[in-house]
């Protein structure tokens, strides 16, 4: 921790936790044990974020394409859920973290969804860090329906359409109250995004890691925080430019 530069932290981190079921492989063990110990994992991430001064963090926990896993391993899935936020809310509570959530909860069972809705709820009015899950959660399902939204505003005389901006564009989309990512990091040596924040990562930083997400440490998140720091982020300006010269 002493290696990062707290002066130049990213605002927003956003996490694709993967390699879950491969690391349980790897050890011989049943899948859902790989998502328990993921589900370590994510509990020493977000406290090391939130210990950082991290102001936003977004993990990828199941995409729309999960549902097509077994049906014993989603259910496994959503008790884990259950158990993780029954777990949790205490420490949220204590270290001033509020929950959100974007993707398609209605798919959820009912008792995931109860927990899932007072958990975000009870930590509304926090104000530390803000922890978003993406569940049941597809970047081009989330584009599509904010094209919706606004042929909708269009129709009914709200916006004209000819003059809509991609600010105003951002505003339609799930994380219209959130600033994009400035990392991301994925896990398992996979290179690809996955249909995770397609528009929000535009000008993202990417760090990618062959460590399977059971094994993610916070040593590795500082890893990536470091890294990210050494980059320079011009948004299609040129150095010095940057650099006032």
């Amino acid at each position: 921790m002493n290696r990062i530069d707290i002066t130049k932290l990213p605002s927003h981190i956003a996490i694709i936790m993967d390699g879950n079921g491969r690391w349980a492989k790897k050890n011989a063990l049943r899948r859902l044990a790989g998502h328990k110990k993921g589900a370590r994992s994510v509990r020493s991430v977000v406290r090391a974020c939130r210990r950082l001064g991290v102001r936003y963090l977004t993990l990828f926990a199941f995409s729309v394409e999960n549902w097509q896993r077994p049906k014993e391993e989603v259910t496994a899935l959503m008790s884990l859920l259950e158990e993780y936020l029954q777990s949790e809310i205490g420490e949220m509570q204590d270290k001033n973290i509020r929950l959100r959530v974007i993707g398609h909860i209605e798919r959820f069972p009912k008792p995931t969804r109860e927990i899932l809705l007072h958990t975000i709820e009870e930590t509304s009015r926090n104000d530390g860090m803000v922890l978003t899950l993406a569940l049941s959660y597809g970047g081009r399902d989330e584009i599509v329906e904010g094209v919706k939204k606004v042929v909708r505003d269009v129709r009914e005389g709200r916006i004209d359409g000819d003059d809509i901006t991609k600010e105003q564009f951002a505003g339609y989309l799930f994380t219209s109250d959130i600033p994009d990512p400035d990392l991301l990091i994925r896990t398992s040596g996979e290179y690809r995004v996955s249909n995770f924040l397609l528009w929000q990562m535009a000008y993202t930083e990417m760090y990618f890691t062959d460590i399977l997400w059971p094994d993610f440490t916070e040593e590795i998140l500082f890893d990536a925080i470091v890294d990210y720091q050494k980059r320079e982020r011009r948004f299609g300006l040129i150095s010095d430019q940057i650099n006032g010269e």
